[in-house]
């Protein structure tokens, strides 16, 4: 009895004697973990178009690398999964397993993805990821070859060119010209359109996978249903700050509000708003030259249609020292601006953002609603008079260019509604529920005909992301007021 009391308790310690050497430490898991983003902030970059080798290493390198990081790190986080674990630990394995997941899910998908996505392909029955692809590609492929008397626009020049002009029946032109792109999105919003066939796929796997909208709950440490109450809370405030105001129509919309626009942008031609952001992070304390952010600014067919910053690679560890991380910014600018250099400060303060981070690799990537937040802390300075009159030279009334900020934040709180209610009701109107929440807070005319709201790449490539923006703006605005109460303007 004695005897082989003892042989099991032998067998049991080889067993876990076994399995222990078998699994990497946590520290070594986290390094594969960091190996692996790195590699797919390469090949982003390669893809991108923007450079052919990163390190040294071209595509196809780089590709082994990835699928072998990926690899290695889901089967150490397989073995980690049944482990026991402090709850430091645990967290640190459920962060990278989550970020494994959404981060590998395009290329591990069941459903075939074809080798480029096409806009055309959305007209047929895709399932939900090569549906979603096909939509993106849309807003490259239809929406940055626009055409406006004679001139080939991208969708944000001609978003910016709205602000802008001053004929009413020209603006109106300008705003029809994008109907192309909120066909290729909704059709005539027939109950078969791209959109409608992808939003109920979209929120049948939120059913089981984290949302954009259940993550930022999560950061705010609430629930959907209170953030929906924030936005109209937001929604509810504009409205009052312009009661008595006329209805107006979208196509002039972003007119109205833009007259900080109309005063600047003769003198911020795109050179000079290129410029300008560079004084700006310098005077910061992070220029972007010795960091070596790359910017890549200028349209090209196949290239993102939306503007965004990412890693090259991650800052981590290495060999006892801090490898700091090198980020990449992409955008299709036509022109100058106050809208342009707006979105170039948010984009660059993505890049600063993620230089800064002293983090271990689980922690590198924060919750995104923070992360668009911050972007914006620098941003919103543009509209700022005093910072306008350092960096332009001159300035407008502080009212109007509080007024053209805050009617492009409550068309991201009106997005940002909009993409509640859709996933929680998938089979409604999309125009029907644009046309409400856009008529009753934001005083437009109704026009349930036209498919407007399309004009966002986030709400195909990711359902419920505009979220991040919407209450992104609630910490943007409280940043912003506790750096000026502590150190000032």
């Amino acid at each position: 009895m004695h005897g082989s009391k003892l042989l099991v308790l032998a067998a049991l310690a080889l067993s876990f004697s076994a399995s222990a050497l078998e699994r990497p430490s946590l520290l070594e898991t986290e390094q594969i973990f960091a190996d692996y983003l790195d590699a797919q902030g390469a090949l982003g970059t390669i893809e991108s178009g923007l450079l052919t080798r990163v390190d040294g290493a071209d595509l196809g390198t780089w590709t082994s690398r990835r699928d072998a990081a990926l690899e290695r790190v889901r089967m150490s986080l397989k073995r980690y999964s049944a482990a026991k674990l402090s709850a430091a630990d645990a967290r640190v394995v459920a962060r990278m397993t989550s970020l494994v997941a959404e981060l590998a899910a395009p290329e591990t998908a069941d459903e075939p993805q074809p080798e480029e996505a096409l806009c055309k392909d959305a007209t047929t029955q895709l399932q939900l990821r090569p549906l979603q692809s096909a939509l993106y590609a849309c807003f490259d492929q239809v929406g940055n070859q626009l055409l406006f008397e004679g001139e080939r626009l991208t969708r944000g020049g001609a978003l910016q060119r709205l602000q802008e002009i001053d004929e009413p029946e020209r603006r109106k032109a300008l705003f029809m010209a994008l109907a192309p792109l909120w066909r290729a999105i909704n059709a005539y919003n027939d109950a078969g359109s791209p959109y409608r066939r992808m939003i109920p796929l979209a929120a049948a796997a939120y059913r089981t996978a984290p949302s954009p909208l259940a993550d930022a709950a999560q950061a705010m440490q609430t629930d959907i249903a209170q953030l929906e109450a924030w936005l109209i809370d937001l929604l509810e405030a504009w409205h009052a700050a312009n009661a008595g105001a006329s209805s107006i129509e979208p196509w002039d919309y972003r007119h109205r509000h833009a007259k900080a626009s109309r005063a600047l942008n003769a003198a911020l031609p795109l050179a000079q708003a290129i410029a300008v952001n560079q004084r700006f992070f310098t005077e910061l304390g992070a220029d972007p030259r010795p960091m070596h952010v790359l910017f890549d600014l200028a349209p090209r067919p196949g290239k993102e249609p939306i503007a965004y910053a990412d890693t090259i690679r991650i800052g981590r560890m290495l060999e006892g020292r801090w490898r700091p991380a090198q980020a990449r910014i992409s955008a299709n600018y036509d022109d100058g601006g106050l809208y342009t250099l707006n979105e170039l400060v948010h984009e660059t303060g993505h890049a600063v953002h993620y230089m800064a981070v002293r983090a271990r690799p689980a922690f590198f990537w924060s919750d995104t609603l923070f992360i668009e937040a911050f972007a914006d802390v620098p941003s919103w300075a543009v509209f700022e008079p005093a910072w306008q009159e350092k960096y332009l030279g001159r300035s407008v009334a502080r009212t109007d260019a509080m007024r053209e900020l805050f009617s492009l934040v409550m068309l991201d709180v009106a997005w940002g509604l909009f993409e509640i209610r859709m996933l929680r009701d998938p089979a409604a109107d999309p125009n029907a529920l644009w046309t409400e929440i856009t008529s009753r807070y934001l005083g437009i005319a109704p026009h349930p005909e036209l498919s407007w709201w399309a004009v966002r790449g986030q709400l195909v490539s990711s359902p419920g992301y505009m979220i991040n923006y919407a209450i992104g703006a609630i910490i943007t605005a409280e940043v912003r007021a506790h750096t000026r109460a502590t150190i000032g303007p």
